[in-house]
């Protein structure tokens, strides 16, 4: 599957657009990684656990979108994007959407 942030694919053709397809997940902190993170903030520097858990969430977003659009047909993914949002204090959504179409 490919996907791509353009709105078409260099040297493809779209031959079908089938419609928005998304992906998400919440992710809640851990307090273990709090902890560490307030240690950090006095310090200073990257909140490794957090980069992890970030990527981690950001893949499995990618993975369901793409899981929708070959439920469609797609054979790629135009136009994506992401958006994070926070839930609660403790928690955050990554959202993954583009759209399906078949190229050739």
């Amino acid at each position: 599957m490919i996907y791509v942030t353009l709105e078409e694919i260099p040297n493809k053709r779209i031959v079908k657009s089938l419609g928005l397809v998304r992906g998400n997940t919440i992710r809640a902190r851990h307090i273990g990684r709090d902890i560490l993170a307030a240690l950090k903030n006095v310090v200073g520097g990257e909140i490794e656990g957090y980069t992890k858990m970030m990527a981690e969430a950001r893949e499995q977003s990618i993975d369901r979108m793409i899981e929708e659009a070959e439920k469609l047909g797609a054979n790629a993914v135009v136009g994506v994007r992401f958006s994070t949002s926070y839930m609660m204090s403790s928690a955050a959504e990554i959202l993954v959407y583009g759209t399906a179409v078949v190229i050739e």
